[in-house]
């Protein structure tokens, strides 16, 4: 059974956790130990303030219960996420963090939502904080692109945020303050500049995504909804929400989401998503563990005919044939165009 906790549950708990053994020494006045709560699970989260408007949080812990945790809607800071190992999950807001999948969020207000924990998991993840006041200031004297800044510091309007796909030299990066060389001062010298670095990296992300945009100029906000939905997609192709409900829940009109998505991606929301479903199914199928009507069931298809025509179109062979063993004759996209 999942057990659900509100925010204040939440907090409570963490305030109640007893206080965890970590090998690591302490940073004095800088660095705080949390344990997880006993009655969820075991480990431990480290905060350190590496300056004032600057925190990064250390978390590794393992979970022994399913639960949820609902968050309301709140002020946010800017932040980087990045996970190690293990996932978060959302239903709605969020695609699921982990993996391939990072977090960068700019400051503004936070829509509520509600995010999952199972059990056996083990989470790994470093998070970043970082006070809008703090970025501002740096990104305006540098006169950084207007467009990208309006993405990052959003005020008392809902805050916008990305989820870059995690390159080896991010993680290697997380990696490295992980296991920081240094103590004391030293350390949080290595671990400032470590995040200034990953922070580079997310900013050049942003302006990549706002070069991306076709010579309709798609505002950078709108690159970031678009890249959410497609999220989305990637993360529930086997059960995806309507076109409608899929662009209301990244915050774009019906119309910005089908002819963004086909300008940016180069594929219509059904293509992408029908694509999805296929090279899922050609992996199940090798696998060669699950028959076919199976394997169309869990990728979505309802219909079986359906499901080989499309497949046929898509590899050049039937899905028998690619359980059978054979080799795919081409990988054909601009059917779903």
């Amino acid at each position: 059974m999942t057990l659900i906790l509100n925010q204040s549950d939440w907090d409570e708990l963490c305030e109640q956790a007893p206080k965890p053994h970590c090998g690591n020494p302490v940073l004095n006045d800088v660095e705080e130990l949390m344990g997880v709560p006993e009655r969820l699970g075991r480990g431990y989260i480290r905060n350190i303030e590496l300056s004032p408007g600057m925190g990064l949080h250390f978390a590794d812990r393992e979970y022994h219960q399913d639960f949820m945790v609902k968050a309301p809607i709140h002020n946010h800071p800017i932040q980087i996420g990045i996970h190690l190992s293990g996932f978060i999950y959302f239903d709605t807001v969020h695609p699921n963090l982990g993996g391939t999948c990072s977090y960068f969020s700019g400051s503004g207000i936070s829509p509520a939502y509600v995010e999952k924990y199972r059990a056996g998991e083990r989470l790994i993840d470093v998070n970043i904080e970082i006070e809008p006041e703090w970025l501002e200031s740096f990104l305006v004297d540098e006169q950084y692109d207007p467009e990208i800044l309006k993405c990052l510091f959003k005020g008392e309007d809902w805050k916008v945020s990305f989820y870059p796909t995690v390159t080896h030299k991010m993680r290697s990066l997380v990696q490295q303050m992980w296991n920081a060389p240094y103590r004391g001062a030293a350390k949080r010298m290595y671990l400032q500049a470590k995040v200034l670095e990953l922070l580079a990296m997310h900013l050049e992300i942003i302006a990549d995504y706002s070069n991306q945009a076709p010579s309709s100029r798609l505002k950078p906000e709108t690159i970031a909804r678009l890249n959410y939905a497609k999220e989305i997609l990637t993360s529930q192709f086997a059960n995806p929400p309507l076109l409608s409900d899929l662009a209301r829940q990244v915050g774009v009109s019906d119309r910005t989401l089908q002819r963004g998505f086909r300008a940016l991606f180069n594929t219509t929301v059904v293509g992408y998503l029908i694509q999805q479903r296929l090279e899922q199914a050609e992996k199940l199928l090798r696998q060669g563990n699950l028959k076919v009507t199976e394997v169309a069931h869990l990728v979505g298809y309802e219909h079986l005919g359906q499901f080989s025509a499309a497949f046929k179109r898509q590899f050049g062979i039937t899905p028998r044939q690619c359980l059978a063993g054979e080799k795919t004759v081409f990988r054909s996209k601009a059917d779903f165009r």
